[in-house]
């Protein structure tokens, strides 16, 4: 079950996806420690996660010996590479940002459960209109039972605070994150594309657009703790972004964009369970309930995408 352009099995790819978003659910509860211990700003912050994650890319996940190429194969011509890597960094750099200054704006519950709820709406309606993507019977029913999973997060935690412009933000972050991965898979689809390049390029052009911003609002925080805080910057640029994106790109090249946005719904999952476990809130049975239903709805579109692989596969054999 591969990706005939890319060359990545479907299975791997969908694995590389579940990793990274249940990398990503630790970004967020990371940020509120971040902002307990210092005054740094969500802006600052982004920078910072984006430029010390490239960091990483470049020292540990680019220097190995690129495949050789195929013969008849087409490179990337660098208008595109470039075209590319500006709209997927802006994307990027628009989707931390705005996740961040929900965070910090309406908690660490509210932001996620609202950026991810609304991420695979978008993503559903700008895949079906780019690309003619449909999602199927089953599909139809995983995106529902994770959105109704979100649903009875956000409304029944009634002792949680939902504050307008921190929603507005969350919307704001699921539109950055809708269009890094629609024109992810895009670009994707006709071969060509370096995952490893995409994601250092993409991490460059973002930190270079947050730099100005990072300056005026405040790049070093004033904090008591300047130990824990590098601490957490080091741990939020290393795992929930050098790694968690490098598998992202890597998944999203070969995985439906629809598939993409309901797995990517274990975000929230890691996020309650360390809102319990770190953050010291309690666990109610609307979180639990809402838990299985986003892993359900996971767990079975995942199956469906394997299995609509394999019949694919089949198919060619046939012919």
């Amino acid at each position: 079950m591969s990706n005939a352009a890319s060359g990545l099995p479907t299975g791997r790819g969908l694995l590389y996806l579940i990793v990274a978003g249940a990398a990503w659910g630790t970004a967020g509860a990371a940020a509120s420690l971040v902002y307990r211990a210092s005054d740094m700003g969500p802006v600052a912050l982004s920078f910072w996660r984006c430029a010390a994650g490239l960091v990483l890319l470049l020292a540990f996940c680019l220097p190995r010996p690129r495949p050789a190429i195929a013969l008849g194969t087409v490179r990337e011509p660098l208008g595109r590479k470039a075209l590319r890597a500006g709209a997927t960094g802006i994307g990027l750099a628009v989707f931390q940002t705005a996740y961040f200054a929900a965070v910090d704006e309406t908690g660490l519950a509210v932001a996620t459960v609202v950026t991810l709820g609304a991420g695979p709406v978008l993503i559903a309606l700008g895949a079906r209109l780019t690309m003619g993507e449909r999602l199927g019977r089953g599909g139809v029913a995983a995106v529902a039972g994770a959105l109704v999973g979100l649903a009875v997060l956000v409304l029944g935690n009634g002792g949680t605070s939902v504050r307008p412009w921190g929603v507005l933000l969350a919307v704001v972050s699921a539109a950055g994150y809708c269009v890094m991965t629609l024109l992810t898979r895009w670009w994707g689809r006709d071969g060509g594309v370096d995952a490893s390049g995409t994601t250092a390029w993409t991490f460059a052009v973002a930190s270079l657009c947050l730099l100005p911003l990072g300056l005026a609002e405040g790049l070093v925080p004033a904090t008591a703790q300047p130990t824990l805080i590098l601490g957490l910057l080091a741990y939020i640029a290393a795992i929930p972004t050098a790694l968690a994106y490098a598998l992202y790109f890597a998944g999203a090249a070969v995985v439906r964009s629809a598939t993409v946005s309901v797995i990517m719904l274990l975000e929230p999952v890691s996020a309650a369970v360390l809102a319990v476990v770190l953050l010291g809130e309690r666990l109610t049975a609307a979180t639990a309930v809402g838990t299985l239903l986003m892993l359900g709805s996971v767990a079975g579109l995942a199956v469906a995408e394997a299995r609509g692989a394999g019949a694919v596969v089949e198919e060619a054999v046939r012919v």
